[in-house]
């Protein structure tokens, strides 16, 4: 009997030693982040540049779809009820919003519609339209988690830096090329970014669905009078949208992106722009021989 007991007293010993051993090691409990849902990875990488550490952000379209056409699943639904913050651009083509918002039944769900005004036809790779978008939507995170909103301020600072810096970069780049003697068509979601460069925009057209024989006579016959020697396409608004207009004309036709993300290896604003900056130099390239 006194040995059982004593084995008894040896197994609570090491119990007791086991559970104080594994406290010591076991991290810390750590506080909630912010979970952000946006609308697309224009606002995410924001988020996850001015956030950093203090939010959780999932982004629920595709960088490479256009988000016209972008079908609500169960799993979006569900993201968005457990979701602090919700960030939508609040265009047109966002019409599945209120639907998911209203099937995600959130009442704590804080949501913000990012209205980004500016002369550049509000195309978000413009830099000053990536400034101003980072500017709203650092206010939108401090409105809803004050707590840590000088960290949100000094980061979102510090990424307009970068911004600035990539934006000198570029102009250094493109200021040796005079893009306002070279005549382009272009898609109208790619109107502001090609205006930003430089380009002598002679029409805009609009999506795949839009082009019906007439159209497609008419933006030939526009580019012959104008000598249009660049057709700029919108990969998530339909990549081959003026292909047969190229063909028709005989000219070089480029496919850019609006979102980070739409190409390869381009999941920052930074690498995106540079993607499409060097798209165009190396057409511009080939058109002068």
């Amino acid at each position: 009997m006194t040995r059982c007991k004593a084995l008894a007293s040896v197994v609570l010993a090491l119990g007791i030693a086991a559970t104080l051993t594994l406290g010591a090691c076991a991290p810390a409990k750590t506080v909630n982040n912010l979970n952000v849902v946006t609308s697309t990875s224009l606002i995410a990488q924001i988020v996850t540049r001015v956030g950093g550490d203090k939010v959780s952000v999932i982004n629920i379209i595709p960088p490479a779809q256009c988000p016209g056409h972008f079908d609500v699943k169960p799993g979006d639904i569900q993201r968005l009820a457990d979701a602090d913050l919700f960030l939508l651009h609040g265009w047109q083509g966002e019409k599945f919003s209120q639907e998911l918002i209203d099937s995600a039944d959130n009442p704590d769900l804080t949501v913000v519609s990012l209205d980004i005004q500016t002369t550049e036809s509000d195309n978000w790779m413009v830099p000053s339209v990536q400034r101003e978008a980072t500017d709203k939507i650092t206010a939108a995170l401090c409105q809803v988690d004050s707590e840590n909103s000088a960290a949100y301020q000094q980061r979102a600072a510090d990424y307009s830096n970068v911004i600035s810096a990539k934006e000198a970069e570029l102009r250094s780049e493109l200021d040796q090329v005079d893009f306002s003697t070279i005549n382009v068509m272009c898609a109208e979601m790619q109107a502001g970014f090609v205006g930003w460069l430089g380009f002598n925009i002679v029409t805009s057209y609009g999506r795949p669905d839009s082009f019906t024989p007439q159209v497609v006579r008419e933006l030939v016959d526009a580019g012959r009078e104008a000598g249009v020697s660049l057709i700029i396409d919108n990969l998530q608004s339909g990549q081959d949208a003026a292909k047969a207009v190229a063909e028709e004309l005989g000219c070089t036709r480029i496919i850019l992106s609006n979102f980070p993300g739409g190409f390869t290896d381009t999941e920052t604003w930074e690498k995106a722009i540079d993607k499409n900056v060097a798209l165009v130099l190396e057409a511009l390239g080939q058109n002068q021989g």
